[in-house]
């Protein structure tokens, strides 16, 4: 083959491996926490399912409101005597009818509820149920902002380690490379040239692993906006732009208010609930009207199916009925079940806002420890910098050992990851924080 012939195969060669590139690359979704937000309370399902409720209860109160309403309905039959029954009264026989004949009847009935407390006390729970369904809605949005709010802030804390362990294993290679230049000139020894390269192979595992925790990150956020398609999420975001919040918050001891916190309110919402089921108990002592009246056409005794020629009877009526409760077992039985229920739920309630309580104050006694860590652990990064910069140079001129150099190496990677973790210790106890006080 001449040399022609190879420049062409190379060049067919970089085409096909640049197409292969170009297919392979995915499209990149430039996120910031707001509009994490956005696509998740858009996209997820929960949030869609907690919408649904609330329309599922706005027709049931439509419901509720349609049974105070009139209920027409128009019946029709045909009855077809083959033989007549009979009754005997002594020696006397009457026949009940006439034997081989039709009767048709079409009625127009209409029936109006006069005074139905049980259907009163519904309207008013399917308004409560509206309520409740509509603060579950509210609990699961910001349930479902804390979520994407933590895994955004995890994902910047896997990017920003990544990026420090990324440093560190730079940082070891180019003392690894510096070091065996100096051992094949024969200024250090074998044993310098062995830990430095230990120290930088023992990096690398660790890059690796913060690559995984990326792409874990980035895997978790894509679930909770519902972004299902092949797409790159980047972050224009880092912990360290945080500082400023932290340094200047202020936190201090607080009464910590659960006024707006969603399981309280949809606690209250089913005591609220359980009274009007408990009045609603109470409508099976209470006396129901109902009026109803009837029109009613009528031929009897036909021998034919000629039903223009039909003698038609008219009729009409109008009834006024009272049903008044006596006794029944199960309607006392049924108000001391609901009793014992708001009992129970009571004491949930309590239990509940003692838990919230103190969940709320650890987490603000976790702000308040990040926020107290971080001007040190500022100050041990800038340390841990400058011992690596003195550890560099004592090497270089001879009055340092490669110990030191990697003892220095591993302390600045540690007081960065810490740095780092302070931070994102602090704005996780803020999202959950919020979620607790119900802040939306």
């Amino acid at each position: 083959m001449n040399i022609k012939s190879q420049l062409k195969l190379v060049a067919a060669l970089l085409f096909f491996t640049t197409a292969a590139h170009a297919q392979e690359e995915m499209p990149t979704m430039h996120l910031t926490l707001d509009k994490a937000i956005e696509l998740a309370l858009a996209d997820n399902p929960t949030i869609k399912v907690a919408e649904q409720e609330i329309e599922l209860k706005e027709v049931a109160k439509k419901e509720a409101w349609q049974s105070l309403l009139p209920t027409v309905s128009i019946d029709g039959s045909i009855n077809y005597t083959i033989k007549a029954a009979e009754m005997k009264l002594g020696e006397n026989t009457f026949k009940m009818g006439k034997d081989d004949s039709n009767t048709w009847n079409g009625a127009l009935n209409v029936s109006l509820p006069i005074y139905a407390p049980a259907a009163y006390r519904t309207i008013t729970m399917s308004k409560k149920d509206i309520e409740l369904a509509v603060e579950k809605s509210r609990g699961s949005k910001i349930e479902m902002v804390n979520q994407v709010t933590k895994a955004f802030y995890q994902l910047m804390l896997a990017q920003d380690s990544h990026n420090v362990l990324m440093e560190n294993y730079k940082l070891a290679e180019s003392n690894y490379n510096i070091v065996k230049a100096k051992f094949e000139q024969g200024s250090v020894s074998e044993y310098d040239k062995i830990s430095s390269e230990v120290q930088m192979r023992s990096a690398w595992p660790n890059v690796v692993s913060g690559e995984n925790a990326v792409k874990l990150a980035k895997l978790q956020l894509k679930v909770l906006m519902g972004i299902t398609a092949d797409v790159d999420i980047v972050i224009d975001d880092k912990l360290t732009n945080y500082e400023n919040e932290m340094s200047q918050a202020s936190i201090n001891e607080q009464s910590i208010a659960l006024d707006n916190n969603s399981t309280l309110r949809q606690i209250d919402l089913n005591g609220e609930l359980l009274m009007q089921t408990r009045k609603m108990l109470k409508t099976n002592f209470q006396p129901t009207i109902m009026l109803s009246g009837s029109y009613q056409y009528q031929s009897l005794y036909n021998n034919n199916f000629k039903v223009a020629q039909y003698d038609w009877a008219k009729s009409s009526s109008l009834v006024l009925s009272v049903s008044i409760p006596l006794f029944k077992a199960s309607n006392f039985t049924k108000l001391k079940s609901n009793k014992i229920q708001q009992r129970q739920l009571a004491e949930n309630r309590l239990n509940t806002e003692r838990m919230l309580k103190m969940q709320a104050q650890s987490y603000i006694d976790n702000m308040k420890a990040s926020a107290e860590q971080l001007q040190s652990n500022k100050e041990a990064v800038e340390l841990a910098q400058k011992g690596l910069e003195i550890s560099q140079k004592r090497y270089d001129v001879g009055k340092g050992t490669i110990l030191e150099l990697n003892n220095s190496q591993v302390s600045l990677t540690n007081v960065q990851l810490t740095y780092n973790n302070s931070i994102y210790d602090y704005l996780v106890a803020k999202s959950e924080l919020k979620t607790v006080l119900g802040q939306e």
